[in-house]
């Protein structure tokens, strides 16, 4: 496990962050990060979503360390820092997102060696819901959950589901499983578009945090998805729909203003979780944890409520 840059500078989170080089099962190299608490009543595990990278989760960390918890994160497989899997670095792309689980159980297997302070609580973001859901199902240590705006469902409209079954199924078949997906292509989205109008946040200062990070660090970036992603996404969703939840309390945060991901599959997941609890966010967008004060702050607040209990 040798040191990996961050700038926490950039990210502003904590003053004792730092990074490390892990190795995956199957060879993956990753990046994973790791912020300190005094005292810490254990270790927030956060899961990042999809293009996202460890600064961006500065700030939040340096919430959790207020209140008493280390933040554990990392750069996925095929972003960030970590190793990305195609010619061009700027497609979104995993084989199959049972590859996500061979990170995760890295970072876990890190978190032990280096005696990080437990209990272990999931804290995951769009992509990472997906991925963090599985994990719990798969019984991995953590006590608590939280997710924001989870990745339970790809947002479609009626008529262009079949037809992206149909091309990312194909796309394996005939070899462009590399190539963007429809719409997409390798800008990253914060430098594409404008605040007025963007999905993510309607809190112009987390957007220009968000922006002067990928402006700083282009390789931190990330552009679209790949046809074998978008397959590999929609299969996971689909089996993850089968499943029922795991008897653990479990928060989950969505906006009122969701625009990314298919928010009928979270209603009707925590509807039925007996041990969950969806809170709306009225007038949030996508990412609860880079909105407004008021939303944000409220969010890391029963996150905290959540944990705190089971420390």
């Amino acid at each position: 496990m040798n040191a990996a840059p961050l700038d926490n500078v950039l990210a502003q989170g904590p003053q004792n962050g730092c990074a490390v080089w892990l190795k995956t099962a199957d060879g993956t190299r990753i990046r994973a990060g790791f912020w300190a608490a005094d005292a810490a009543k254990g270790t927030v595990v956060l899961l990042p979503g999809r293009t996202e990278y460890i600064e961006k989760y500065g700030r939040t960390a340096a919430d959790f360390a207020k209140a008493g918890f280390a933040t554990l994160t990392l750069d996925w497989r095929g972003q960030g820092m970590s190793a990305r899997a195609l010619a061009d670095p700027k497609v979104g792309h995993v084989g199959d997102f049972a590859e996500y689980q061979e990170d995760l159980d890295a970072l876990l297997e890190f978190a032990k060696a280096k005696g990080l302070p437990q209990p272990y609580f999931l804290l995951a973001h769009s992509m990472g819901g997906a991925i963090g859901l599985r994990a719990l199902i798969r019984r991995l240590p953590f006590q608590a959950a939280a997710f924001s705006a989870p990745m339970w469902g790809i947002l479609l409209s009626a008529w262009t589901r079949p037809l992206a079954n149909a091309l990312s199924a194909a796309s394996r078949y005939l070899s462009f499983d590399h190539v963007y997906a429809p719409g997409t292509g390798p800008m990253t989205y914060v430098l594409e578009v404008p605040f007025a109008g963007n999905s993510l946040t309607r809190d112009a200062a987390h957007w220009d945090y968000m922006r002067a990070q990928a402006q700083a660090h282009p390789d931190l970036s990330l552009g679209g998805p790949s046809f074998g992603w978008l397959r590999a996404a929609l299969a996971e969703c689909h089996a993850l729909r089968q499943l029922p939840s795991p008897p653990l309390p479990c928060l989950c945060a969505l906006g009122s203003l969701e625009r990314i991901v298919d928010t009928a599959p979270i209603h009707t997941r925590m509807t039925a979780w007996k041990t969950g609890r969806l809170r709306l966010f009225s007038g949030a967008e996508h990412e609860i944890l880079m909105e407004r004060p008021i939303p944000r702050a409220a969010f890391i607040a029963d996150c905290v409520a959540l944990f705190a209990p089971q420390a």
